[in-house]
């Protein structure tokens, strides 16, 4: 009998230890235990990378996982010219960024739940928090680049409005 997941694959041979299996001709399955953390990071959250360049070989998209623990804000950050969608896995994370679209730039938060998303543009600077003082928040990510692109800002700042 086989675990599913682990089924039986006679024409896959195990390339597990072989640094010349082909990263494009296959498919890669990724263990929660085998996250990497060495992946670019922001103050007060830890980033995990599962899909990526260097891991699978991906030419577009970056994927992984963020925690914040609980009590615990990021730095403000902006992504550069990825866009970043988020599934909220569990926790209460907060999203913060500033709205220009009114007179004078304005904080907004977006408070979400587990299974809510969010959608982050290129380049808007934001920061997520975890208010919670007892339970870590975690979060998936995909990116459209195969890096984690993270820059790190001295603070929040607003993207000026496009005309519509």
């Amino acid at each position: 009998m086989t675990t599913p997941g682990e089924g039986f694959h006679p024409h896959l041979h195990d390339t597990s230890n072989s640094s010349a299996a082909p990263l494009r001709t296959r498919l890669h399955h990724i263990r929660a235990d085998a996250l990497d953390g060495d992946t670019a990071q922001t103050g007060g959250m830890r980033r995990f990378a599962a899909v990526s360049g260097k891991a699978v070989g991906s030419e577009k998209l970056w994927m992984g996982q963020t925690h914040v623990a609980p009590s615990t804000s990021s730095s403000d950050h902006h992504h550069g010219e990825s866009e970043t969608a988020i599934y909220v896995v569990s926790g209460h994370p907060e999203f913060v960024f500033l709205d220009a679209s009114g007179q004078e730039p304005q904080e907004v938060r977006l408070r979400t739940s587990p299974g809510d998303y969010v959608f982050v543009p290129p380049f808007v600077p934001h920061r997520e928090e975890n208010p919670d003082t007892a339970e870590e928040a975690v979060v998936v990510i995909a990116r459209s680049t195969q890096e984690a692109v993270v820059v790190n800002l001295p603070g929040l700042y607003a993207l000026p409005a496009e005309d519509a």
